[in-house]
């Protein structure tokens, strides 16, 4: 028995179910793909979404069947991040819950014992971009684009704070998190965001591809590879983002958000019509 698109039906009790009718996990051979759609909502994460492509991992790394994860979007969204207006048919708690480390799949994608790639189709921001970088290869479409929005939400998310200035330097992670700017797929890969550029309808081969290759490492020899730029990249301020997240301004930005206008802070002159 399969999902329905709108979630009523039950868990199937004997298939590849990750907790919402929004997740797909299909096995193409070693590899499991574990593909976003919810077109509906632009691909927008719920918080049982995030916990599902957490769950993906970890059931790729219990499988002895399956030697990967690639992981990718629908039609042109990968993924904008958070859905704000939580409208899901499976949402069951609150957003700023969704971003405890508990329930968002990030440091999870970072320790994986088996390679993640994500495989980016399209418009990728926010959480989104966060699954980008924190999988262990990132093959784009040269139609991707990328953001980093939350600043503009009243969130100080310190992890983008860390693992932007680690891998970009400061400079550039100040042009994106101060400005909102988005970012061309050439642009991501100039700045060493993203490992490889390919053409759009390339995408899926380039991407299995790269995760076979990655398969082919050597586990253990791997897995300290992997510590070792992990710690490079190091530990955000998990106590300040949690602050922030149940703070006045991350309120705010909700608000403003769902009524698709600037935020109060914003200085009356700067003010624009829509959402920031």
């Amino acid at each position: 028995m399969s999902p329905s698109r709108d979630g009523s039906s039950p868990r199937p009790p004997d298939d590849d179910w990750l907790g919402t009718p929004f997740l797909t996990f299909t096995r193409q051979g070693p590899f499991a793909i574990c593909t976003i759609d919810r077109p509906e909502a632009r691909n927008a994460l719920t918080p049982a979404m995030y916990f599902g492509i957490r769950y993906a991992i970890s059931r790729v790394n219990a499988d002895d069947g399956l030697a990967g994860l690639l992981i990718t979007g629908t039609g042109d969204v990968f993924a904008p991040g958070g859905d704000l207006g939580q409208g899901g048919a499976d949402d069951w708690m609150d957003f700023a819950s969704t971003l405890s480390m508990d329930v968002t799949p990030f440091d999870t994608l970072r320790t994986s014992a088996k390679p993640v790639v994500a495989a980016v189709n399209g418009l990728c921001q926010g959480g989104g971009l966060q699954i980008a970088l924190c999988s262990d290869m990132a093959v784009v479409s040269e139609r991707a684009t990328f953001r980093v929005p939350e600043l503009f939400r009243g969130i100080a998310d310190t992890y983008y704070s860390q693992m932007l200035a680690r891998t970009i330097g400061p400079v550039r992670t100040r042009d994106l998190m101060f400005t909102g700017r988005v970012l061309t797929a050439r642009e991501a890969l100039d700045w060493g965001m993203v490992a490889r550029v390919v053409p759009h309808h390339e995408l899926l081969e380039s991407a299995r591809e790269v995760l076979a290759q990655c398969c082919r490492t050597a586990p253990a020899a791997r897995a300290s590879i992997k510590a070792s730029l992990d710690n490079y990249v190091g530990l955000f301020d998990r106590i300040g983002m949690q602050s922030s997240l149940t703070g006045p301004e991350a309120r705010e930005g909700f608000r403003a958000f769902k009524e698709k206008r600037s935020p109060e802070w914003v200085h009356a002159d700067l003010r624009i019509d829509g959402r920031l």
